[in-house]
């Protein structure tokens, strides 16, 4: 039962592996010749861009302190407020300074006797208060000994000098010196100046990346282009044996796919791989800068989430691989039996069919809704990942802020380092995937471009110029193989005429289109000569013998234009007039006449016209073409008898005053022939007119009579 492919498509698609990655890479970046600074520098400015983006989060983080500060009262002037009157009351009061030292220290000792002290003192009278005071200047601002003990009242109130929500309400009630002290400012200037560094780092960071994007596609569309060039030129100079044995298929898919897969990956890939790198391994050295704590955190958060998505992954993996296999299990099914469709009614086989289809049908929904479900929800798993980063980092932030560790800056960083440490590894995967896919595709265009060329001509000085060509061509002694092992043309010795209508007649497989390969030189003999008008074809470069022949062949091909276009292809200063006359000659005119645009009507190798009219206009191509020598190779084979004998009829006005040679299993139609070679397994066993081999009783005469045999 044939298989067919899966769709290719969700987040399990296959993609073509590469045979030697590293080797296909150093080719690639060596292919690029004078885009190689180009695409340094644009992986350069992937870095920059990466870089500052993970500088940023730092520099708003500073800026979110100082816009902090700036609502809040001044925590360093409290400070310095307390410890001033703290010292004071001391000197004042004969105590030891060195105590105030402990003040200075942020712990619960020393918050308690501060609490202690504070309340003692408060207790005494206020002209003992005085006594103990005196007035201090703090920032320009005079707080006299009053404002100074009405301070103090408000402290006893209050657990700790800390700046809680209770400390603000009590603000209000402060004296007014107090209050100008440790009133919040906005450090506008600075924040400005901050404001404007951030500013220019995020328009840096997108400016470079606008330009690495810019440099890329350029880089991208024009290693494209060249790619193509190369093939062009590549396919005139590879011999005729590359595309015998290559499909059409897998040489256009080379062309057109794998160019274009290297030219859209090269652009996507690369900056996005460095670039997420940068972000990654930057995010991580920033984050751990910034506070390790916290860091640490948010890493092992992140780790958690991917982990679980990776066990669901794999789980979800083999699923996909049932689904494709199902898949082509199921097309295959349905291709096998609607290909067969009549021989399934005719044995009443439908019920079977059906049966199958059902089970193959159930097996693949299992898998579809397996695959889609887990696949389905690794997309919310991802956004978990990153939630939970963010809700871990705002616990430990909010406890190391209660512990005076960190800042709420360092929390809004944080925010954004989770993100930019989690979004680069699918970045990541995604590129990896894009390269791999890259190195497969330029894999295949690079065996094209190193396939073994034809022979180089520039040391071929003989020319048949078409004006002097008579028309003779002698064979002698020529032998061939499409490899060396096995000779196809074994010993071939002909000698034909000016003018003459040459038969080669023989059965399948006996080298009848060989020959002419030969004669074209589309492949080169293994030894003997061909001697055309006395000059021999191996001094002879292919484009001198391929403008002394006309080809008409079994394959009617033309291209999308006008029938113009079709009839004189290839040639210049064809008038219409010459082009009417083919027409009229072949017998094509009347119905030309008949299409709405006359010889200018669109046509291609389609359908719109039969395929004898398609002959006729390929004849008349050859009859355009003033060329001593005329092929045709199974010119009658695909139109039926009455269009035969149109075609034959133009064939007979196309060789007149040419040296033809006519392929043709149609016995038949060769009957008139000057010299038929009748050929069997590489040789001529047989050569002569229809009449004189009809007599010998030899072989033609078995291969012309088993024609009417089989009609019979």
């Amino acid at each position: 039962m044939p298989k067919a492919g899966g769709s290719g498509h969700g987040p399990m698609r296959t993609v073509e592996k590469s045979k030697d990655f590293k080797g296909s890479m150093i080719r690639l970046f060596k292919s690029l010749g004078k885009w190689q600074a180009l695409l340094i520098v644009s992986l350069l400015l992937a870095i920059f861009s990466a870089t500052l983006s993970t500088i940023a989060p730092n520099k708003l983080s500073s800026l979110s302190e100082l816009i902090t500060e700036g609502i809040r009262p001044n925590t360093k002037n409290i400070e310095k407020l307390s410890n001033e009157i703290f010292k004071n009351i001391m000197i004042n009061s004969h105590m030891d300074t060195s105590s105030q030292k402990s003040n200075n220290k942020n712990n619960k000792e020393n918050q308690k006797q501060y609490k202690e002290f504070i309340v003692n003192f408060n207790k005494l009278p206020d002209t003992q208060k005085e006594l103990l005071l005196s007035d201090i200047e703090i920032d320009n601002v005079k707080v006299s000994k009053k404002n100074q003990i009405k301070y103090l009242e408000t402290l006893s109130e209050m657990s700790n000098t800390k700046v809680t929500n209770k400390f603000l309400n009590k603000l209000d009630s402060m004296p007014k010196s107090i209050k100008k002290i440790i009133t919040p400012k906005m450090n506008l200037k600075e924040i400005k100046k901050r404001a404007l560094i951030l500013a220019i780092i995020y328009l840096s960071s997108s400016i470079f990346m606008f330009i690495q994007g810019f440099i890329m596609a350029t880089i991208a569309n024009n290693f494209a282009k060249n790619l193509r060039e190369k093939i062009s030129k590549k396919i005139n100079k590879l011999p005729l044996r590359y595309f015998d044995s290559h499909e059409t298929g897998d040489i256009l898919s080379r062309v057109t796919n794998d160019v274009d897969s290297v030219a859209q990956n090269m652009n996507q890939s690369f900056a996005t791989l460095v670039s997420s790198l940068t972000l990654f391994f930057g995010s991580i050295i920033m984050m751990f800068i910034t506070n390790w704590i916290m860091a640490s955190t948010a890493i092992l958060a992140s780790i958690f989430g991917f982990a679980f998505s990776f066990v669901l992954l794999k789980r979800s993996q083999k699923y996909f691989k049932r689904r494709q296999k199902e898949l082509g299990e199921l097309n295959g099914h349905i291709e096998e039996i609607y290909s067969g469709h009549n021989v399934v009614k005719a044995y009443n086989g439908e019920k079977s069919a059906l049966k199958e289809f059902d089970k193959i049908n159930d097996r693949l929904y299992d898998c579809n809704r397996k695959s889609q479900f887990l696949s389905g929800i690794m997309q919310p798993i991802m956004i978990f990942i990153g939630n939970f980063g963010y809700v871990a980092v705002c616990v430990v932030g909010s406890l190391l802020v209660m512990n005076d560790k960190t800042t709420f800056g360092t929390i809004i960083a944080f925010m954004i380092y989770v993100r930019l440490f989690t979004s680069p590894l699918s970045q990541i995967a995604q590129a990896l995937t894009g390269l791999q896919s890259t190195a497969a595709a330029s894999e295949r265009v690079f065996e094209f471009l190193d396939e073994e060329e034809l022979t180089s001509e520039e040391d071929k000085c003989e020319v048949l110029d078409i004006k002097d060509a008579k028309g003779n061509i002698e064979f002698k002694n020529v032998k061939f193989g499409y490899n060396q092992d096995k000779l196809i043309i074994k010993n071939f010795s002909a000698n034909i005429k000016s003018g003459q209508k040459v038969a080669i007649v023989g059965p399948t497989g006996a080298g009848k289109t060989t020959m002419v390969n030969l004669l074209m030189k589309f492949y080169d003999i293994n030894k003997g000569d061909i001697i055309i008008d006395g000059k021999n074809a191996k001094d002879l470069t292919r484009e001198n013998i391929h403008d002394l022949f006309v080809m008409v062949l079994q394959d009617t091909w033309l291209f999308n234009g006008s029938i113009k276009d079709n009839i004189k292809y290839n040639k210049e200063n064809i008038s219409d007039k010459e082009i009417w006359k083919a027409c009229h000659t072949v017998g094509i005119d009347h119905f030309i006449k008949t299409l709405p645009d006359d010889i200018n009507t669109q046509v291609g190798d389609n359908d719109s016209i039969s395929q004898g009219q398609k002959q006729l206009i390929t004849i008349a191509r050859g009859m355009i073409e003033k060329a001593p020598f005329l092929i045709l190779d199974e010119a009658t084979s695909n139109v039926d008898t009455r269009t035969e004998e149109l075609v034959q009829k133009a064939m007979d006005k196309l060789t007149e005053g040419k040296t033809s040679f006519i392929i043709a299993h149609r016995l038949s139609t060769i009957k008139n022939a000057d010299l038929i070679l009748v050929m069997e397994e590489g040789n001529i066993i047989e050569q002569g007119t229809h009449d004189e081999l009809m007599k010998k009783k030899g072989f033609y005469e078995k291969l012309y009579n088993s024609q009417f045999e089989k009609i019979a």
